[in-house]
């Protein structure tokens, strides 16, 4: 393999997952090739937190200073009893956040966390991105990977020693992978993944009804009523659950609910009927009914997971990061997080193994697990806690009420605490 292509790492999806790994491999000089599907690249979602373990990355990597304009520090994250409103727990963030933990907590809309991704991306001249592009097939023959797409009708190959799936929960690549797990094991290559489309990603159960209102309308003053506009509120009930935060530097609010629901087609958004999330909020304070009424038309977001049994990596050069590779329930609200450690850290341990990235591969992703497994745990804890009911609930309203926001902090040290280790430690 030519020079140039021992030092070219492809990336398949330019998401928050995909962006943040180009810049964090052009950061460790080598090229960067990044194919999106899509003509245009759209912000998936509305709202998005980023707590300190991603924002010190995205600092690192030069884009914070360009997020924050259009982002906001909350002073705090708040728990709230949706039938009543009452306070029932606080996390200081703001500048004790930053005290605690070396960087800042803060809450903006996903289309701006991507322009300041791609606003960096543009100074990076080793980095070239193609849209309207997908990549249908891969060849594998360590150590060469070579990716072929097609867009607007023509078709690219390239080759590199590197393909990396951050594509997302429907991942291409990660069917590819799961072929290169039969096929590339016995003879070295692949085309054209066998495995059935999708099949290690599921159906949570759960909606996502989002909704983004600017801070002077009927809704923004509706919110205004029930929560501080400077924080991060949930709402817990055993129906639902609802996170509200400002975005785009206060002149909004992001807001989602959490429900029960049907499976909906393949696809970030959709329409649901409107009468499951009232059904769910039934029994809830008046005041909060009438944010929800004022917030609406909502759009309804099916919440998919992937089953994080399968491999992350392949031997013949495939890497999965971000929800490609675990896509999780979002009630520790660190799907972006994630994907961003995963980008920095495979970055750093591929850079360190230069003769032996199979190796490294292998490495990131036995370093990587405990960390992710960990997060989901505290994810499906946090919806366990927030849906409760009758003296469980009680329970948790006690424990919170014993619990100082000292205390509460340093439950999460171990989570925004959290810095990239350093390479040799890696390993």
């Amino acid at each position: 393999m030519d020079d140039t292509r021992s030092r070219q790492v492809l990336i398949a999806g330019a998401g928050i997952a995909g962006l943040t790994a180009a810049l964090a491999f052009s950061e460790r000089f080598y090229l960067v090739r990044l194919f999106e599907q899509a003509e245009q690249l759209e912000a998936a979602g509305a709202g998005i937190q980023l707590s300190p373990n991603a924002t010190r990355i995205l600092r690192q990597l030069g884009v914070l200073d360009r997020l924050l304009p259009a982002a906001v520090r909350p002073e705090a994250v708040v728990l709230r009893d949706a039938a009543t409103l009452r306070e029932l727990a606080r996390v200081p963030l703001g500048e004790a956040a930053e005290r605690r933990w070396g960087a800042p907590y803060l809450v903006a809309h996903r289309a701006d966390l991507q322009s300041a991704l791609m606003a960096r991306l543009a100074e990076r001249p080793d980095i070239s991105l193609v849209t309207g592009a997908r990549v249908g097939s891969v060849a594998a023959s360590p150590p060469r990977v070579t990716a072929t797409a097609v867009p607007a009708g023509t078709t690219i190959e390239a080759g590199g020693f590197l393909l990396i799936g951050a594509d997302g929960v429907w991942s291409k690549i990660r069917d590819l992978s799961a072929s290169a797990s039969n096929g590339w094991a016995r003879n070295g290559s692949a085309r054209n993944g066998t495995s059935a489309r999708n099949a290690s990603s599921r159906f949570s159960g759960e909606l996502a009804w989002r909704a983004t209102v600017r801070a002077d309308s009927v809704a923004g003053e509706a919110f205004a009523a029930v929560a501080a506009t400077n924080s991060v509120t949930t709402f817990m009930h055993p129906g639902f659950h609802m996170v509200a935060y400002p975005v785009s530097h206060g002149s909004a609010f992001n807001l989602v609910a959490f429900t029960a629901g049907e499976i909906m087609a393949e696809g970030w958004s959709g329409r649901a009927d409107p009468e499951i999330l009232a059904s769910a909020m039934r029994g809830t304070a008046a005041a909060l009914v009438r944010l929800a009424e004022d917030a609406g038309p909502w759009t309804a977001w099916p919440v998919h997971t992937v089953d994080q049994r399968q491999p992350w990596t392949t031997p013949t050069g495939i890497a999965l990061i971000g929800d490609a590779a675990h896509a999780m329930t979002p009630f520790a609200a660190q799907g972006a997080a994630m994907a961003i450690e995963d980008a920095a850290t495979l970055a750093s341990l591929v850079a360190a193994s230069p003769a032996d990235p199979a190796a490294a591969l292998a490495a990131w992703e036995k370093m990587r697990r405990p960390r992710v497994a960990r997060v989901a745990r505290r994810g499906a804890l946090n919806r366990l806690a927030w849906h409760a009911s009758g003296p469980v609930a009680i329970a948790r309203n006690m424990v919170l009420r014993l619990r100082s926001p000292e205390k509460l902090a340093a439950d999460l040290d171990w989570l925004y605490g959290w810095q990239p280790p350093e390479a040799g430690d890696l390993r």
